[in-house]
């Protein structure tokens, strides 16, 4: 893994401590805690803060209910396919879930749930690529990299701060 010239970093959050590791080209993986902690790479990355910290920033903000969005420059590695239901996540607007199927069909591979399935839990940029906006088909929350309660906090978090038009007097 070192060929990309690997760092990492440590960003804070509500739902534990998140591993960030990027490349020259932008973040590569965003990571979960496992048991209230962070898991380091195995592969002795240095650590560097400055290159991560637009990237940190973002997710500061985002936790803090600031900003919604994030631009920071990104290099997730993948097949064609998982980008493509990577991209799809992108569209799911704050503050709604689909199911898998519904992705699968937006798509247009409405047979492939399994497969959206697995590339979404595939997905190296949770939080930033919202994987956890996808939910089963009765509506309940189904598996999460960092757990169902942390998918259940950034679902209710991302609610709560679903940009509201104007209240229009008549």
């Amino acid at each position: 893994m070192h060929d990309d010239d690997l760092v990492y970093d440590i960003a804070p959050s509500p739902i534990g401590p998140l591993l960030l590791i990027a490349s020259r080209r932008g973040v590569r993986r965003i990571e979960f805690p496992r048991n209230g902690r962070v898991t380091m790479p195995d592969y002795g990355l240095p650590q560097d803060a400055a290159r991560l910290a637009y990237a940190a920033e973002q997710l500061r903000a985002y936790f803090a209910g600031e900003c919604m969005t994030f631009d920071f420059a990104r290099d997730a590695e993948g097949t064609a396919f998982q980008h493509d239901v990577w991209n799809a996540l992108c569209e799911i607007p704050l503050g709604e879930t689909i199911s898998y199927g519904e992705l699968a069909r937006r798509l247009g591979r409405p047979n492939a749930s399994r497969a959206v399935g697995a590339a979404n839990g595939s997905n190296p940029l949770p939080i930033v690529v919202p994987c956890h906006r996808v939910i089963g088909s009765d509506g309940s929350l189904t598996g999460f990299g960092g757990g169902l309660p942390a998918k259940r906090w950034l679902l209710d978090h991302e609610r709560r701060h679903v940009p509201r038009p104007p209240l229009q007097l008549m």
